[in-house]
């Protein structure tokens, strides 16, 4: 598929989006396409046994986790040639497309690709997950695929839903996949004040995870609707996320979650720290929530 085919506009009413393949329809996600192969730091919580993994007790949020460079090198020259197609990708595309305000390549790496896989080793620490297991994971707002492509390039035995309301950013995003050769990611249509109230998705996720989407308070009514009990809610963060946190924190309880720890990201991107809140979701979210399309937006909790 050429960026240039989305040149023009296409009618509202009536999309033919994904011609060559079968799209299945739910009552509140336009279009299912097929699977294609984070007040002050707040110290972990004791060891707590889930389903398949637990916490660790041991994480400390005022020290930095381990570098992103040294997350990309760790990866096999198949995983980073995958990170580099998905780079050309992007970028051909965003000539068309609104995509991504940079430009080029290298910026790309530094600021997109660095800042996805510096989220991978809180997630380790905080879930206590071995490199080999098998999590469910939703990018809610996935966009351009950050970081949830990066994450499933990084992590090829996790199950990754990308989840992003805009039709032709969808196309994007399947796309990649094809070019990529991924089978562990489905890319999903919809937004999450819809999907949140859905049985396919309602409480059905390990983690669910957003970067450069909106406010904690927002972000909490998007994601822990969706993750599992004992699972996870991360939110990817600028510099000082703080005042942020602590007016999220009363949205987050109510939510059924409670803020686990917040973890500085020793970024080598030159745009600054990066932070990652975590949040545990510690029952179920009342059924109440999420509120209708827009209003979490318009008034957050």
């Amino acid at each position: 598929i050429h960026p240039a085919s989305f040149c023009r506009k296409k009618p509202k009413k009536k999309m033919h989006c994904y011609p060559w393949k079968s799209v299945i329809t739910s009552p509140c996600v336009s279009h299912v396409l097929s699977l294609r192969h984070f007040t002050k730091h707040f110290q972990c919580a004791k060891s707590h046994t889930f389903r398949r993994t637990r916490f660790h007790s041991d994480t400390h949020t005022d020290v930095a986790v381990s570098t992103t460079t040294s997350c990309f090198k760790s990866l096999s020259s198949t995983q980073q040639n995958q990170i580099h197609l998905y780079v050309d990708t992007l970028l051909q595309w965003n000539q068309k497309m609104n995509l991504t305000a940079t430009k080029e390549a290298d910026e790309v790496m530094e600021r997109h690709i660095e800042d996805s896989l510096a989220i991978l080793p809180p997630i380790r620490t905080c879930y206590n997950l071995q490199s080999n297991e098998q999590i469910s994971l939703i990018d809610v707002g996935s966009g351009a695929g950050l970081p949830g492509l990066v994450l499933a390039i990084a992590c090829p035995d996790w199950r990754v839903t990308l989840l992003e309301s805009i039709n032709k950013r969808c196309v994007f995003l399947e796309h990649v996949v094809t070019v990529t050769g991924l089978t562990n990611v489905k890319v999903v249509r919809g937004r999450a004040e819809s999907c949140g109230h859905d049985v396919m998705y309602r409480e059905k996720f390990d983690v669910a995870i957003a970067r450069a989407v909106a406010e904690m308070r927002v972000l909490a009514e998007y994601c822990l609707p969706l993750v599992r009990i004992g699972g996870l809610f991360v939110a990817a963060k600028g510099h000082d996320p703080k005042e942020e946190v602590e007016n999220a924190e009363n949205a987050v309880r109510m939510l059924g979650g409670s803020i686990l720890q917040i973890s500085p990201v020793d970024s080598h991107s030159p745009y600054g720290q990066r932070t990652t809140v975590i949040c545990r979701k510690d029952h179920s979210t009342p059924q109440k929530y999420p509120r209708e399309a827009g209003t979490p937006s318009k008034l957050p909790l």
